[in-house]
């Protein structure tokens, strides 16, 4: 990268909005994600957003897509990567040790070594699809897992769809409830291995860094709580997602741990949480 470049990289992070819109899109790749989606995240006037975004697309740091009737904006984490590659080899002098992050040492390490995981999903509700995860990976992981589940906003009580279908699936449901995220951000909680989103709402909120740097992955999937209709027409909704995250915690808890280095882990996590997203 050239300093022009990385100058103008680095004007259009420097300012606080831009920087936010590029953070909330940075916590969504690969995904994209749509303008109203974004005001909505960050309680942003719609003109005040689409300057931001222009900004940061004439910067290479973003770029749009239109799919069908909507437009979807992606981060250019390749290009956050060049900058970063940059400071590092200029600033610091190609030298890893005088500046190396925390976070770059982490992707460095080699397989998780572990008999056991701990594994976190968040979604909004915790009513549904984070319980779903908890109750699949519980049961297919085979002790391999710990497994837990928490919201942003959790309801009071879990969805009584969701409860039935997990029942009638031959999960075990005593001890599900919903929570708070805040519960795992504790100093006594759990060090967390792997910290999915399984909704998209949750995965816009910023929250504060975990501790321990645990794996994470974006796997949204439609609220089937928000399915309108009679009581077979929900029941319907829940029974998709409910297969969707199936056949997503199913190839997760399938993967050769002790033999993917951390990049490698990341890349398979990302992959995963694109399995049926067409359908989704």
């Amino acid at each position: 990268m050239e300093l022009t470049t990385a100058s103008e990289s680095l004007t259009t992070l420097g300012h606080e909005g831009r920087l936010t819109v590029f953070r909330l899109l940075a916590r969504r790749a690969p995904d994209g994600v749509r303008p109203m989606e974004m005001v909505q995240a960050l309680g942003m006037k719609p003109n005040t957003l689409s300057v931001y975004l222009s900004a940061l697309e004439r910067a290479g740091l973003v770029t749009s897509q239109r799919q069908g009737k909507s437009v979807y904006y992606r981060a250019q984490m390749n290009r956050m990567g060049a900058l970063v590659d940059f400071l590092v080899a200029d600033c610091c002098r190609g030298r890893p040790d005088l500046c190396a992050t925390q976070t770059a040492k982490a992707m460095s390490r080699g397989p998780l070594m572990s008999e056991t995981f701990n594994v976190l999903f968040i979604c909004s509700g915790n009513s549904a699809r984070s319980i779903f995860a908890e109750a699949l990976l519980r049961d297919m992981g085979q002790g391999k897992f710990n497994v837990f589940s928490a919201g942003t906003k959790p309801q009071s009580e879990l969805n009584p769809f969701a409860v039935e279908l997990l029942e009638r699936s031959g999960h075990d449901v005593t001890g599900l409830r919903s929570k708070h995220m805040s519960e795992f951000q504790a100093k006594d909680a759990p060090v967390m291995d792997f910290v999915f989103t399984v909704c998209d709402t949750a995965a816009n909120e910023e929250c504060p860094p975990w501790h321990g740097q645990p794996l994470t992955g974006h796997w949204g999937l439609p609220d089937p709580v928000k399915a309108a209709g009679e009581d077979a027409e929900r029941s319907l909704a829940f029974a998709e997602t409910y297969g969707q995250m199936r056949r997503r915690v199913m190839a997760f808890a399938a993967l050769p741990f002790d033999q993917l280095d951390h990049l490698s882990l990341q890349k398979r996590v990302d992959e995963i949480g694109q399995i049926d997203n067409e359908t989704a």
